[in-house]
């Protein structure tokens, strides 16, 4: 696979990407691609695409399974969602003692900020500190795992000119932000309904042992 609207049609076709292996049987991005695109500044380099899969819609974008990066199509997103999220809100489960201090200002920062990147996120939240940087990953890993925040693009990172200068940054946006933005479905089932719905939808394009993967993850 040569092309991003090649891996559009990958990604709608099985409704799950992760970046590098990760479940048995089951592809990849950098397993079905070229190796020596992916860090290339041309069109047919994956490492581009990851970001652009989000931006444009197609799929949500970060570490939601086992703290590694997954592409999720619109499609499948609400399911998953509803298996790996939680019914509570995140005040409530802050309240209740289930999310982090760290996690739940962040998901505060960036909910009034959507689209925010990291550089600023780490500032405002209080986490600039080079020994508070573990925190401050902690805490956005925490967000995706439940999918309370998705990697929403890249900004790039520009002097007083205007011209490109240093290394580019990650940009996060809030689910229900993304959600609403790319008109994804809001599902009316419950977790186990949803659960049974992708193990069938991946029965029928896996294999056995890519299925008792995805039952433990989707647990």
């Amino acid at each position: 696979m040569k092309t991003y609207e090649e891996a559009i049609g990958v990604i709608e076709e099985i409704g799950l990407l992760p970046l590098a292996p990760l479940i048995p049987d089951f592809p990849s991005l950098n397993t079905i691609t070229s190796p020596e695109y992916w860090h290339s500044e041309s069109e047919f380099a994956p490492w581009i695409w990851r970001t652009r899969f989000s931006t444009d819609g197609v799929a949500a974008y970060g570490k939601f399974i086992k703290k590694k990066s997954v592409l999720v199509s619109s499609q499948l997103l609400p399911y998953i969602k509803k298996v790996l999220g939680y019914t509570e809100s995140i005040e409530e489960r802050y309240f209740n003692g289930n999310v982090s201090k760290e996690a739940f200002e962040i998901n505060k920062i960036i909910g009034q900020e959507e689209g925010i990147d990291t550089r600023a996120l780490r500032i405002k939240a209080g986490l600039k500190e080079r020994d508070k940087k573990k925190i401050f990953d902690n805490a956005l890993l925490e967000l995706q795992g439940s999918i309370d925040i998705v990697i929403s693009g890249i900004q790039v990172k520009k002097n007083a000119e205007g011209e490109k200068n240093g290394w580019s940054s990650t940009a996060f946006e809030t689910y229900d932000s993304w959600a609403v933005r790319n008109t994804i479905d809001v599902i009316n089932k419950d977790k186990e309904d949803a659960r049974k719905y992708l193990l069938s939808f991946f029965s029928n394009i896996c294999s056995d042992e890519s299925i008792k993967k995805l039952e433990k993850i989707f647990v």
